[in-house]
């Protein structure tokens, strides 16, 4: 019998890409999205609606995920979004919101499945965090701050399921090509001091999503966890994962001038 798959946020981004490999290599996928119908007749998977930020439209879509299937083999979080922008100029409120999607939604979801997974005695928790949830970086504080979190969440919590026979990894992509730039949420409030700065660091970023390399690497990466009997937890991917996560770790004022050098050395 085919595995059946669950990935949030699956009408965009990596969600869409994943969903879409995973149906062509003859999974049962069932994906998420806030306006399914929007997407639906283009899309050769089941599309259910969900809405991270809603406890109770969580609750509900859980009812609804099994009253249609007997059992969820793998679930991917992939849900989310980026709101960017220097930490000072953007409003808390924002940031609160980022971690409602990012890191409670995604929790909250989790939590509601587990029971099943537990029942089962079997299955895989797979969760699209970022490498900036590894490092820090300018302009995306919030955004890498909840990523952190949810690193911090799944960390624990592989510990606790281990009895159960439920492997926990989190994929930690560098820059790719897809829409998370162009659905981005970013601060508008400006502090004259940070103009020379935050113009360097949007080009800076601009330059590298638009230098980035296709997300197949990402996709191929979670297929080999879903084939896998024991993943590992954490899966960095992208370039130069390695020497970045090594310079931060024992070399860190090296990995700091290496990041500010890059943003001031950008032309404007």
């Amino acid at each position: 019998m085919k595995q059946t798959i669950l990935v949030t946020g699956a009408s965009s981004g990596f969600g869409l890409l994943i969903a879409n490999k995973l149906h062509k290599a003859g999974y049962h996928v069932i994906g998420t999205s806030r306006n399914p119908e929007k997407y639906q007749s283009k899309l050769s998977f089941t599309l259910l609606q969900l809405d991270l930020d809603d406890d109770k439209s969580i609750k509900s879509f859980t009812e609804r995920l099994f009253s249609q299937i007997p059992q969820l083999d793998v679930l991917i979080n992939n849900a989310g979004y980026l709101l960017a922008g220097i930490a000072e100029e953007t409003p808390v409120e924002l940031g609160k919101q980022q971690f409602e999607t990012n890191f409670w939604g995604t929790v909250t979801l989790t939590k509601e499945l587990l029971p099943h997974f537990r029942k089962q005695k079997k299955g895989k928790i797979i969760t699209t965090g970022s490498f900036l949830g590894l490092i820090g970086h300018p302009n995306v504080t919030y955004y890498s701050a909840s990523k952190h979190a949810l690193e911090g969440y799944f960390k624990s919590l592989r510990f606790e399921l281990n009895q159960f026979n439920i492997k926990v990894s989190m994929i930690e992509p560098t820059y790719f090509k897809t829409s998370i730039g162009e659905n981005a949420i970013i601060s508008h409030e400006e502090i004259a001091e940070y103009d020379t700065f935050r113009q360097k660091i949007d080009v800076y970023t601009s330059n590298a999503i638009q230098n980035a390399p296709e997300p197949d690497a990402v996709i191929d990466r979670v297929m080999k966890i879903i084939n896998e009997k024991k993943p590992r937890f954490s899966y960095p991917v992208g370039r130069g994962t390695s020497l970045i996560l090594m310079l931060q770790r024992f070399a860190y004022n090296a990995f700091e001038s290496t990041i500010l050098k890059n943003v001031n050395k950008t032309k404007i």
